[in-house]
């Protein structure tokens, strides 16, 4: 009975609690992923220890929004998996093992601020990515507007692009959260990372999300399978059910500072 209880992300936070080696268990195969993935810390040491010392990124993607093509088919919504929500005055998106702060960059009061010469509205996504994740995994809420002050100061901010690639790694630094880029994932291992309470983010490329550049979250796992996600340019996306296959083979291209895909972890270490 008590593992059954320990399957879904509020059940696998009271499994932790109320029976350690049965938690140990279930998230033994995440925690093992997590740890190849990190086989290459060195080289990230690396590379974070250049974001440190704000030397000047140089790989971008053009992150300037471009709306996909509307689908061929509605997507696939539902309210009993994930849904927005309010948890005092920040709004969430619920679903995934722990709640997601959410912020949409073309939203006021920070879609008309700037990033660099820009407005976040058409090239924040970088910035409004990393506020969520940083919101959610850190002590301090940090809003677009401020996240992308930060990212501009630090370098990070590409005129009339977007982001360079290093914002992931450079601004998880900064704010002292621990990321590994997750190469070559199957589905079925992103599902293993994603139900043991890791938060993603993704670099899209052309598809569902965008037709050039775009940075999401990746936020969760349904019982059934299908990814959560959270679109810094769509909330309607954001509640969609997502095949866990489509986001890997919608990735972008690129394979420079992590890129297309960085790994935060929940899991103790």
């Amino acid at each position: 009975m008590l593992a059954l209880l320990c399957i879904g992300g509020v059940e696998l936070a009271v499994c932790r609690v109320m029976a350690p080696e049965l938690y140990q268990r279930i998230t033994y195969p995440a925690a093992e992923l997590f740890r190849r993935i990190g086989e290459g810390g060195q080289a990230l040491a690396e590379r974070v220890g250049s974001a440190l010392s704000k030397q000047e990124p140089s790989v971008t993607v053009n992150q300037a929004i471009q709306e996909p093509p509307q689908p061929e088919e509605p997507l696939i919504q539902d309210p009993a998996a994930t849904q927005f929500d309010w948890s005092g005055e920040q709004e969430i998106l619920t679903g995934g093992l722990a709640d997601l702060v959410y912020f949409n960059q073309g939203e006021a009061p920070w879609a008309d601020a700037l990033y660099g010469s820009d407005p976040i509205r058409g090239y924040g996504c970088g910035p409004t990515a990393m506020s969520m994740v940083v919101s959610t995994l850190g002590d301090q809420v940090v809003d677009p507007a401020e996240m992308a002050r930060i990212a501009d100061e630090q370098g990070y901010c590409a005129a009339g692009s977007g982001s360079y690639l290093a914002i992931v790694e450079g601004l998880a630094a900064y704010f002292g959260l621990n990321v590994e880029p997750c190469y070559g994932i199957s589905a079925d291992e992103l599902r293993q990372l994603l139900a043991s309470g890791n938060l993603l983010v993704a670099l899209m490329g052309p598809g569902h999300f965008t037709q050039g550049g775009h940075f999401i979250v990746l936020r969760g796992v349904t019982l059934t399978g299908e990814v959560l996600v959270a679109d810094p340019n769509s909330r309607d996306r954001s509640l969609a059910l997502w095949d866990a296959q489509l986001i890997l083979d919608e990735l972008s291209s690129s394979r420079i500072d992590g890129a297309p895909l960085w790994c935060f972890s929940m899991l103790e270490q």
